[in-house]
């Protein structure tokens, strides 16, 4: 019967293992990613026991590729993909072109031929979507100048890989030509028709997007939230990103993600882009999980022994040379160094496109069995090892740290972070929709405030304003000490993590012992660790609703003196 239902089992199995892991992993303190993988492993056919459906835990993956590039789509504008383009086309171009000689010497190295070292060189020169997505959302990163620079990295390091995957199969007869000068012009002029061809789906592919979809796509969502039912909201939202992922792949040959990339960068222009990430958070974590799973499977630990050489030789190219490189590009860009040490550790793996192309490379008979396995220990391994590098990155950062806007060309020189010269003043953390309503009552007041943000866009409107800015993560110290806040009068956290929150409280508190600190939370579990971290006042919105509700039922119902006996106990129940 289990066997009969392959799809439910590798769904339960891979889930079931995974959380299992995961919990165990997180609670050795190591990354929850870890025991992911390792129930990939277990679930596999290189191990013993029961094995999955590879072909469906591939397929289930993919879907968490599409949910993930659509989420990240929200929350990235065209405005914002065209600011880093100076930076992200070179960076990845470089990269491409530098890291596949590399590959092609390892291969050259074990006895491979020139096209099995183009297949393998250009499967380790591509980075991961899901990890680096993955990392990106996990630290609060995507929004940021590095978030941005990383992601608009990532389209063009697709691009790049949808095109080299057309091209293959074409120019397979010139791969496999040695030294042939005739039998290597045909294949070349060959090779011109599907390039242009490839080029003109992609250009026509992100024209109707910017022109019929960024019409339509908003329309629909706008129309149906109106129904006011949220199952059909949530349903057009998966309707959306899986429909215009499915459609840019059979129609313009554009791959998954590019295309559910695109469908939420049209959407992040409408009201309802953060109602649309919310809805779409809980499936996009699931079967992200399902991609680490599908990764593991793939893996043969039997590899490690049989060659583990090449195994070294591999994973030293991926989380030694790319991030190097990395580096490289970010010092001869002039980015600030913060900046560079996060992309360098977005480079440090390999992922779902090297999987493609190792696959490719083997059904066209250009790569040999080996280099299959070599790709993917390398992804697995470098998976593995990339938290321990952001995290030795993450303690190297705060020497750098300091917040810079990365604007339409490559910065002289990152802005020194000065602190204010506001006294006595109101501190807000966050512009989100109850940052921003806090904002208003205080500048309607008449009182002086200022805000720290992390998003660029709404940096430039407050600044527009009129209304002092502080750009960066509020979590930062530097950041908290440029809010001058030794001489402020009350400091609002208006962001919705309330981890995140704690943390601002916290260093808050040693700043000024006697500033009034008010934060927001979602349940009872965050008031009391916010309560435990300093903040003074606590606000839980379903309190506030319900107290709302109460005073407006108490009031049609009481005298003024039994109402107000009534909400005391309203509020300590």
């Amino acid at each position: 019967m289990v066997h009969a239902a392959p799809l439910i089992t590798t769904i339960v199995s891979g889930l079931v293992l995974a959380f299992v892991l995961g919990a165990l992993a997180d609670r050795f303190r190591i990354s929850p990613l870890v025991g992911y993988l390792l129930a990939g492993v277990l679930v596999g056919p290189f191990t013993p026991g029961f094995v999955a459906d590879q072909g469906l835990a591939r397929q289930l993956a993919e879907i968490g590729v599409i949910l993930l590039m659509f989420g990240v789509g929200l929350h990235f504008s065209l405005k914002d993909l065209l600011a880093v383009r100076w930076i992200a086309i070179p960076g990845a171009a470089i990269q491409i072109l530098l890291i596949t000689p590399m590959g092609m010497g390892l291969a050259w190295f074990l006895g491979w031929s020139a096209g099995a070292g183009l297949v393998f060189g250009l499967s380790l020169a591509v980075a991961s979507t899901v990890v680096v997505l993955r990392v990106l959302e996990q630290k609060r990163l995507v929004d940021g100048d590095a978030g941005r620079i990383a992601i608009g990295w990532l389209i063009v390091e697709d691009v790049a890989m949808v095109i080299a995957l057309v091209l293959l199969p074409v120019s397979i007869g010139l791969l496999k030509t040695e030294g042939a000068a005739s039998a290597a012009l045909l294949p070349l002029s060959e090779m011109l028709l599907p390039l242009g061809i490839t080029l003109a789906k992609i250009a026509a592919f992100v024209g109707i997007m910017l022109l019929i979809g960024r019409r339509i796509i908003p329309w629909i969502l706008h129309h149906i939230a109106h129904t006011g039912s949220r199952e059909l909201f949530r349903l057009a939202i998966l309707a959306i990103a899986l429909g215009v992922a499915y459609g840019s792949a059979e129609l313009f040959g554009v791959s998954f993600a590019l295309g559910a990339f695109f469908a939420g960068m049209i959407l992040s222009e409408s009201e309802l882009s953060q109602q649309a990430a919310a809805e779409s958070l809980p499936l996009r974590d699931a079967f992200a999980v399902l991609f680490f799973v599908s990764v593991g499977m793939l893996f043969d630990p039997w590899i490690l022994v049989d060659d583990p050489w090449a195994v070294v030789a591999t994973v030293l190219i991926i989380v030694v040379a790319k991030p190097a490189m990395a580096v490289a590009i970010g010092v001869a860009f002039r980015l600030p160094a913060e900046v560079t040490l996060i992309i360098a550790g977005t480079r440090a793996q390999i992922g779902e496109f090297s999987f493609i192309l190792a696959g490719l490379g083997l059904s066209l008979g250009l790569l040999p069995e080996h280099g299959r396995d070599l790709v993917l220990a390398g992804a697995m391994l470098s998976i593995l090892v990339n938290p321990i590098f952001f995290a030795v990155t993450a303690r190297l950062r705060p020497r750098f740290e300091r917040p810079a806007a990365i604007e339409d060309g490559p910065p002289d020189r990152a802005p020194a972070l000065t602190v204010s010269a506001l006294e006595d003043h109101t501190v807000v953390i966050g512009s989100g929709r109850v940052g921003s309503l806090l904002g208003e009552a205080l500048r309607q007041a008449g009182r002086t405030f200022l805000v720290i943000e992390d998003r660029r866009e709404r940096i430039e409107q407050l600044r527009e304003e009129g209304i002092e800015t502080i750009i960066g993560n509020a979590a930062s110290p530097e950041v908290l000490a440029a809010a001058n806040l030794g001489k402020a009068r009350q400091l609002f956290i208006a962001i919705p993590n309330g981890f995140e929150a704690g943390q601002i409280a916290e260093q808050a508190r040693a700043l000024n012992p006697s500033l009034e600190i008010v934060a927001r939370a979602h349940s009872d579990a965050e008031v009391e660790h916010l309560d435990s971290h300093g903040a003074d006042l606590v606000i839980m919105g379903e309190r506030e609703i319900a107290r709302a509700m109460i005073e407006r039922a108490l009031d049609a119902a009481l005298p003024a003196a039994d109402r107000e006996r009534a909400l005391p106990r309203m509020e300590s129940a």
